[in-house]
């Protein structure tokens, strides 16, 4: 599992978080999606990585600005990570 960090810029409002979540949520499966307009970014936890040019599709399709990328491995936490290897 990956944890993908999208800086985006031009989010205002939680209802500019929920359109980045369902933006991100159409063109992806995703295990999880999560925008903040304070932080100005967007947390995707997905099984497979997603290419860099369909993570700018989708922030632009929402009409942000993807502002950077970053990548982390990411391990499932609480009592059902604990059963999971």
């Amino acid at each position: 599992m990956v944890k993908i960090t999208l800086g985006v810029e031009g989010m205002k409002c939680v209802k500019c978080e929920a359109h980045m979540d369902e933006a991100v949520r159409k063109m992806f499966a995703v295990e999880k999606v999560t925008s903040s307009h304070e932080n100005k970014e967007t947390i995707i936890l997905s099984e497979e990585d997603i290419a860099d040019e369909k993570l700018q599709e989708a922030v632009a399709s929402a009409g942000y600005t993807l502002t950077g990328i970053a990548r982390e491995p990411y391990e499932k936490k609480g009592l059902f990570g604990l059963f999971k290897k």
